[in-house]
């Protein structure tokens, strides 16, 4: 049997997952990483992107939306702001959110970090429900 590792995520409206897996991938504000068991200690800050949880052969994909991990040799402790799975995703929704993020881009006015970041979710929502097929 494969090592295992203890994953936790938690967001302000939930507990999105608790459970055991072989490795697992986010986004940081560095880059892409991945998680084995053993994994030196470490606490890293989250970009959006695509969460991975492998459980042996199986993969489940999520959106998640910045936030910060905990990675303590056997134990992954996630606080994020958002998580969603695939299937909780509005894709008409997520459009509506990227064409508003594009205008703020366009406006100089409007602080171009903020919208940056709000054009990153959306897009990334929009990547996860087109893998579901909607």
């Amino acid at each position: 049997m494969a090592e295992t590792l203890q994953l936790v995520i938690i967001t302000p409206e939930r507990e999105f997952f608790r459970g055991e897996a072989t490795f697992v991938e986010f986004t940081t504000t560095d880059g892409d990483v991945g998680i084995y068991p053993r994994h030196i200690p470490t606490t890293v800050v989250l970009d959006p992107g695509i969460l991975r949880i492998h459980d042996g052969k199986e993969v489940r994909e999520a959106a998640l939306h910045s936030g910060f991990a905990e990675i303590l040799g056997d134990r992954i402790t996630i606080l994020a702001e958002a998580v969603e799975w695939p299937h909780e995703i509005d894709k008409n929704r997520a459009e509506e959110a990227r064409i508003r993020a594009e205008r703020k881009m366009e406006d100089s006015a409007a602080d171009g970090s903020k919208a940056e970041l709000a054009l990153k979710r959306s897009v990334l929502r929009i990547r996860m429900a087109e893998k579901e097929g909607r």
